[in-house]
């Protein structure tokens, strides 16, 4: 019960990964109230956990700072989706910059042991990378509204806690996937989507020639790399990876779900879009292991099959 007696307040609660933190912390013993405008996410992913939900934005600086004041814990989960972002840039703008901003501003004001934040970042921001693995520090390269929205947070983080001791810890998601991303969301990730496809005889769309690379983490592992951020006194003003440092090619992630669902649904390629611009993607693991005594659990296959078997029992249950 680590966060046992705890009041967290979680920006985004009502998201894939969000809901799955929420719940997580109540499993633990916190008290926790929950901040989303029903964007990317609804009331169902955190159906039977005894949250505190508010609905509102986090670009809303009153609402925002009313529900830091009782806080122990913050975690700034909220954000528009890569897809939504290059859609429409200046929502994304006040979404992703904005509302980080005003958790700080309302954090700014308390003693730092009071209150703690953890910023749920994106591998995004490092764009094209020379190296792979691509470790913390070696540079950046913005190839869409949203990695320009989210590395623009992790520095107003950094900056603060430079300048007024504002802690938080940052934390950078590779591709998370699992049960609870539903497709009924337009903005679901790939993994999602080719289920969806796979066990219901469609086509599993490729955008390119499908040898795109990307490091895809299972949500219990990201979630569980959100928490120990939270938890470790050595990571405030520091920023993670959570990944496992490993390559996944689209093709290779298809033959997968195939396998996984047992579907005989065809591969069909089509054109890339104007977010297709990161030809590899894989994050070294290695600040994470030493310093939060973290490391991915769920190896892909794994992973694919839980998500799976999660897609089944929602066709059982919601036909």
């Amino acid at each position: 019960m680590r966060f046992a007696g705890a009041n967290v307040l979680v920006t985004g609660g009502l998201g894939f990964v969000g809901a799955r933190v929420a719940r997580a912390l109540v499993a633990e013993g916190a008290s926790v109230t929950i901040l989303d405008n029903g964007f990317n996410g609804s009331e169902q992913a955190v159906a039977g956990v005894p949250a505190h939900v508010v609905r509102g934005s986090v670009t809303d600086a009153d609402l925002v700072a009313d529900l830091v004041r009782p806080a122990d814990l913050v975690f700034h989960m909220a954000a528009q989706s890569i897809i939504a972002s290059t859609a429409d840039p200046r929502e994304d703008f006040a979404s992703n910059f904005i509302g980080t901003l005003n958790v700080l501003m309302a954090m700014k004001g308390r003693p730092p042991e009071a209150c703690r934040m953890v910023y749920t970042s994106s591998a995004s921001v490092y764009g094209n990378p020379r190296h792979l693995p691509v470790a913390e520090d070696d540079g950046f390269c913005v190839l869409s509204p949203y990695a320009a929205g989210k590395l623009c947070g992790e520095h107003y983080c950094q900056a603060f806690y430079e300048v007024y001791g504002v802690p938080s810890a940052i934390v950078r998601y590779s591709n998370v996937y699992g049960p609870g991303q539903t497709n009924r969301n337009p903005y679901c990730g790939v993994i999602g989507k080719f289920i969806e496809a796979a066990i219901s005889g469609q086509p599993l769309r490729i955008h390119g020639d499908g040898e795109q690379t990307r490091d895809f983490t299972f949500v219990d592992d990201a979630v569980e790399a959100t928490l120990l951020a939270a938890l470790t006194p050595s990571a405030i003003g520091d920023v993670f990876n959570a990944g496992t440092g490993t390559e996944c090619s689209i093709n290779t992630l298809a033959r997968l779900v195939l396998e996984a669902a047992g579907s005989a649904s065809p591969i069909e390629y089509v054109a890339k879009r104007d977010i297709d611009n990161i030809p590899r993607r894989a994050v070294s693991i290695e600040k994470a292991r030493r310093r939060l005594r973290w490391a991915p659990r769920v190896r892909l296959r794994e992973g694919i099959g839980r998500t799976v078997a999660w897609y089944r029992q929602m066709a059982d249950t919601h036909p």
